[in-house]
């Protein structure tokens, strides 16, 4: 029968009006309210900038700089600045909610915690223990992201765990770990200003990691050049030296047309390649028909420009090269990564000062999130899960027998296909939003239906949570210790500043709660994290990832410490392969073969544009915690789609007019922008917003075969100028904020 409607209207009325939340009076930094000062790290994105939140009377009610944190020193972006405000915001979950007929309902954490054991219980003895999944999230800490995989692996037995970071980091990590034997950004941010050229590709670094832009500008404060690769002229490239307008998804074709030029001109490194590398000849093979005519053809950059960034970079002796998910959300978003790591080895620009490629990590703790066993591939100390000397050193630090070990699972978009076809019929999700941050958004939306058992761990309802059989209300970063990992690599310290509110809990709590109710107790001894951490640290021992040289005091006298870190008298390593060295038992980093391939959803003539997508400064992923932020919904309300003024004539659409676009899977209708900064064949939209605003309702579900990460920075649509507003729009509330959602999405039980 299908699942009651849910009365939000109901919770809004307990917890208070959704959205658009400004706490008028002392909440905020120049309150006089007498306070203490907790030093920790923004909540949000992967740049984990240090603060001091103002604590009082157990409310964060606002924040001071930390001036002397390395990293940022005392610089915050907007989120930064307001990311305070969640902390007391009226739409915060203070208790467990569990569906009831007449919809959610409050309930005590005896009955929310033993209604989700016996219901994963129940699932798995009718249909195996692969029939639960587990997904985690990216900005967990790292003994939060610790204790997800060990709890689905030890306390339910599944195979099936990965998390959120699968749509931002994973491309990466899978051409680093192969190049250098290591999933980590090989070069501290300080390196930046040393580089006498900086090419950036696919990284909106001054709306997505904005406190990047300062090393930016340092480096060309020292004389430093600038290229910029990327479809919009974003705002960090408005001042580039030298811009490539690259088509959507043609990345690739552009990076092995600088490395045809850098070889053909003799640019490259004999020495650096011959003593440190292997596998030259067959990249040097694999660019040779790239020259900058085709290249050009390829990817709508001038063959001149395509000439003069390969000498700039060629040429230099210091050159780095970063980028972020524009080049790595695709269905070649591996060979993308490989082939700028390609271009930095053949010219010896790596682990030296100024000189490297580092990945700007997207999520808070993108890095730290995907070392310690939630990502299905991978076992504590960024061990493989295939490796059986792994298993074992893991399995004994659990206790387990080495073949109660699951082997790898599925990842985090492919258990979504898993539970369409019926093939996995329960999930637990912590800090999870699928429905809005998946591709394709209306397959996900039909996959949750057809769960028998959904238990979400959050604190905040998502759009995704609306769904759930029960709802454990959670806690927020600064209510849980921790550690997090940074863009570059600093393990850094999250201090507990606050208690979770009303009868919210601890996440660390209720997972270890869940497990002794699954009678899987005595895994999951913990009174503190910092026992988990003191586990982690012996599972990582020896690994990739070493951490067992790290610990809290460290961290806080060093402000922070770079791993591999193998002894507790190790200082720590902020940068990776010095001297050339790699992390693969012959001391070598791998070039490797990149071959050209189209998107998975190719321009046609009945829908000739391209569509990319992507963030804006004041939002932040699927937008569950800044789109309750008043202040960042001002500065970006709604999404809206850029448009060259070219095209916006060809379709008679002027500035601010609705315009649908539409994809082969939907469509949404929102505002036009014109503007002359994105190329004439391409459209853009941020993807923040739920339902009828969401721009994953357009994106497909291909996905890169190493990876596994969607691409969502290439898609084919067609526009239109639409008749007049959406419905989304008419139905706004007075004060412009969307309103709370009437009822859940029916859901088909079985």
């Amino acid at each position: 029968m299908a699942k009651p409607t849910v009365p939000i209207q109901a919770l809004a009325q307990q917890y208070g009006p959704h959205l658009n939340y400004a706490p008028a009076g002392g909440w905020r930094a120049e309150s006089t309210h007498p306070y203490s000062l907790t030093k920790t790290h923004c909540c949000f994105c992967g740049q984990q900038c240090g603060i001091q939140l103002k604590v009082h009377d157990n409310q964060v009610i606002g924040f001071e700089p930390w001036e002397e944190f390395p990293f940022n020193r005392g610089m915050l972006c907007p989120k930064g600045v307001k990311r305070y405000l969640q902390n007391n915001h009226p739409d915060r979950l203070l208790d467990p909610l569990l569906r009831s007929e007449q919809g959610f309902r409050k309930a005590t954490w005896d009955e929310t915690l033993d209604f989700t054991a016996r219901r994963l219980r129940e699932i798995q003895e009718r249909y195996g223990k692969d029939a639960v999944a587990v997904y985690g999230g990216a900005s967990l800490s790292t003994e939060k992201s610790y204790l997800v995989g060990k709890f689905a692996r030890v306390g339910l037995g599944t195979r099936h765990v990965d998390y959120n970071g699968r749509l931002c980091m994973v491309s990466a990590g899978h051409a680093y770990k192969p190049a250098f034997g290591v999933d980590r950004s090989p070069m501290p941010w300080s390196d930046i200003p040393k580089a006498q050229v900086l090419l950036i590709i696919g990284a909106n670094i001054g709306e997505c990691a904005p406190i990047t832009t300062d090393y930016v500008w340092r480096c060309r404060d020292n004389g430093g050049k600038l290229i910029i690769a990327d479809p919009r002229i974003t705002p960090i490239a408005r001042n580039a030296d030298l811009y490539l307008p690259v088509r959507p998804g043609t990345d690739l074709a552009l990076l092995m047309g600088l490395l045809h030029v850098v070889l053909r001109d003799g640019l490259e490194n004999r020495q650096f390649i011959s003593e440190h590398t292997s596998g030259f000849e067959a990249v040097a093979e694999a660019v040779q028909p790239y020259n900058p005519q085709k290249v050009a053809e390829m990817t709508g950059v001038p063959p001149q420009s395509i000439e003069k960034a390969a000498h700039w970079f060629g040429e230099a002796e210091r050159a780095i090269a970063l980028h972020a998910r524009g080049i790595e959300h695709q269905s070649k978003g591996v060979e993308n990564c490989a082939a700028v790591i390609n271009l930095c080895l053949a010219t010896g620009n790596i682990g030296r000062e100024g000189a490297g490629c580092a990945m700007i990590t997207g999520q808070g703790n993108g890095q730290g999130g995907r070392e310690h066993g939630q990502k299905c591939d991978q076992l504590p100390g960024q061990r493989s899960i295939d490796d059986p000397e792994a298993r074992r050193h893991v399995a004994s630090v659990w206790g387990i027998p080495v073949e109660e070990m699951p082997q790898k699972g599925l990842t985090a978009v492919e258990i979504m296909e898993a539970i369409h076809r019926g093939e996995i019929k329960g999930l637990l999700s912590l800090c999870f939003n699928p429905l809005v941050s998946l591709p394709d958004a209306n397959f996900t939306r039909e996959a949750l239906e057809k769960l028998e058992f959904f238990g979400v761990i959050d604190f905040f309802l998502s759009e995704t949570a609306q769904f759930a059989d029960v709802v454990l209300a959670g806690s927020l970063q600064e209510e849980e210790e921790g550690l997090g990992c940074s863009a570059e690599g600093r393990v850094i310290h999250i201090r507990k500043a606050v208690d979770p509110p009303g009868n919210a809990r601890q996440d660390c709590n209720i997972l270890c709660d869940l497990a002794r109710r699954l009678g899987k107790g005595k895994y999951f001894p913990y009174e503190s994290t910092a026992e988990i951490l003191d586990e982690l640290r012996e599972a990582s021992r020896g690994g990739i990832a070493d951490y067992y040289g790290i610990t809290y005091d460290k961290v806080d006298r060093q402000m922070g410490v770079f791993w591999p870190c193998p002894t507790l008298d190790h200082p720590g390593t902020p940068r990776l392969m010095e001297g050339g060295r790699s992390f693969h038992p012959d001391g070598k980093c791998r070039f490797m073969v990149t071959e050209w391939r189209e998107s998975g959803d190719p321009v046609a003539k009945d829908f000739p544009i391209y569509l990319t997508t992507g963030r804006v400064v004041s939002q932040y992923l699927s937008g569950t915690q800044t789109r309750r932020i008043g202040e960042l919904v001002d500065q970006y309300p709604d999404p809206r789609v850029e448009i060259h003024p070219r095209m916006a004539t060809a379709h008679g659409i002027n500035e601010g007019d609705w315009v649908t676009v539409t994809t082969r899977r939907s469509e949404i209708t929102v505002q036009a922008m014109v503007v002359k900064t994105i190329r004439p064949d391409t459209v853009f939209i941020p993807y923040h917003w739920p339902g009828e605003r969401s721009a994953n309702r357009l994106t497909h579900r291909t996905l890169d075969p190493h990876s596994k990460i969607p691409e969502y920075k290439v898609s084919a649509c067609r526009i239109r100028k639409a008749d007049g507003p959406p419905q989304w729009w008419l139905t706004r509330s007075v004060n412009g904020a969307q309103p709370p959602v009437l009822q859940a999405n029916a859901k088909e039980r079985r």
